[in-house]
């Protein structure tokens, strides 16, 4: 598509009304919006996905706005600990954090977005005290079973004073994947720099625009997703609310991520292990930086050939499908994830293409992914059914779906990879 000017909207982040549209995937449904099987004859709404650049502070930003309410609150449907490659990852980053800082008994570990404690628990075995903060009712209660203090709340700045009067200041504060799904993006961040102590740290994880534009990952947009993050507009919302940029990593989960080190400005620089001039900020954030600029990540000529990419991995999925149907092979797809249901509805993959759908997740079983409509089943289905191919939706977790479906894989089972290349395994 052409890029364009959308009239009267503004920036998320610093409120500008030069944002110019790049992509448009259409009226999706909402990606983690499971039917029941009573929902089935009921009114499915679709909201528009359109994604664009604000010119003043590059932050890449979808223009529709759902009510988190409506995204979070009841029967969501995500729970962390389904995935052993998230625990696995969130371990160690809990261990070099606990050691990093000298975390004990008398420190505070606060997760926001803590959805079942996949991630606290292992703050809990080490010994320091946590509090998780997370709106989702279904998560929430599974968080508190396992012994987990968890406030089933949406974050923000007055949540973060409440807190504060009450005594209570955080040593570390871990937020992964959720900055991405805040529409209140400054008053989340303000509430960071509330919440943490002096010398204290926010850890925070999100996908990166650059890799998602690199390997076309356009299935990782949906309405839970309000931001794309580049470093160049992360440093400069930082740095708003009184917040350093001082260290950050590249890291391969979800399709290429960064996990960045934030502290109030004029802190210790712990975070940073090499400290650069500018207030504290490391070398490995100066020479992100410099990359962005010299790859013009702050300019739409650098959006503007991805719709185009993106198109073409919808037509060629289709036609590898239509030709497998065409030969008489039955293909299942694998994980009812959001990310699947974008690639599904974008490309009006159904049940003219695919039987059904497995998924691990107990809370996903029995139900149907939105728009499409495809009954989710346990993956044991795949051993008692043998499809001919298996179309892999969460391909961001494919060295541990295919590790779980080695016999079928020996069984002459193949996985169909949509993302970043399309590929037979």
């Amino acid at each position: 598509m052409t890029p364009s000017t959308k009239s009267g909207a503004k920036c998320r982040s610093c409120g500008a009304s030069e944002l110019t549209t790049f992509l448009s995937l259409g009226a999706m449904p909402l990606a983690d919006g499971l039917l029941k099987p009573e929902d089935l004859d009921a009114f499915e709404p679709r909201f528009p996905l359109d994604v664009a650049l604000c010119r003043g502070c590059s932050l890449v930003q979808i223009l529709e706005t759902v009510p988190p309410e409506v995204l979070f609150c009841r029967d969501y449907p995500y729970f962390s600990s389904f995935s052993e490659t998230l625990l696995e990852h969130s371990r160690r980053n809990v261990e070099a954090l606990v050691a990093s800082r000298g975390l004990g008994p008398k420190s505070l570990a606060v997760e926001l977005a803590s959805n079942d404690g996949y991630l606290l628990q292992y703050f809990v075995k080490r010994g320091v005290p946590v509090l998780g903060i997370d709106p989702a009712e279904g998560p929430v209660a599974a968080a508190r079973a396992r012994g987990i203090p968890t406030l089933q709340a949406f974050f923000g700045r007055d949540l973060a004073l409440e807190l504060r009067r009450e005594g209570k200041r955080a040593d570390v504060i871990v937020a992964n994947n959720v900055l991405a799904h805040v529409a209140d993006l400054n008053g989340f961040v303000a509430g960071i720099a509330l919440l943490l102590k002096d010398d204290g740290v926010a850890v925070i994880e999100c996908p990166y625009v650059k890799d998602l534009v690199d390997d076309a990952e356009f299935d990782t947009i949906y309405h839970e997703h309000l931001c794309y993050f580049s470093v160049t507009a992360l440093d400069a919302l930082f740095r708003r609310h009184g917040l350093s940029l001082v260290h950050l990593d590249r890291l391969p989960i979800h399709g290429g991520s960064l996990r960045l080190y934030v502290e109030p400005a004029g802190g210790s620089g712990r975070a940073a292990p090499a400290s650069g001039p500018a207030g504290g900020r490391g070398e490995a954030v100066a020479r992100a930086l410099e990359a962005e600029a010299r790859a013009g990540l702050d300019d739409i000529g650098y959006y503007a050939g991805f719709a185009a990419r993106v198109e073409a991995i919808r037509a060629g999925l289709r036609t590898l499908l239509s030709d497998l149907k065409g030969c008489g092979k039955r293909i299942a797809g694998y994980g009812a994830a959001a990310k699947g249901a974008v690639l599904l509805n974008y490309a009006g993959i159904d049940g003219r293409f695919l039987d059904y759908i497995v998924d691990r997740n107990v809370h996903k079983q029995g139900r149907y992914v939105p728009g499409v409509r495809l009954p989710i089943h346990d993956p044991a289905r795949l051993l008692d059914d043998r499809p001919d191919y298996v179309l892999l939706l969460p391909w961001n977790l494919r060295n541990e779906v295919l590790r779980q479906q080695r016999e079928y894989r020996v069984g002459g089972g193949r996985f169909i990879i949509p993302i970043p290349h399309l590929e037979i395994v």
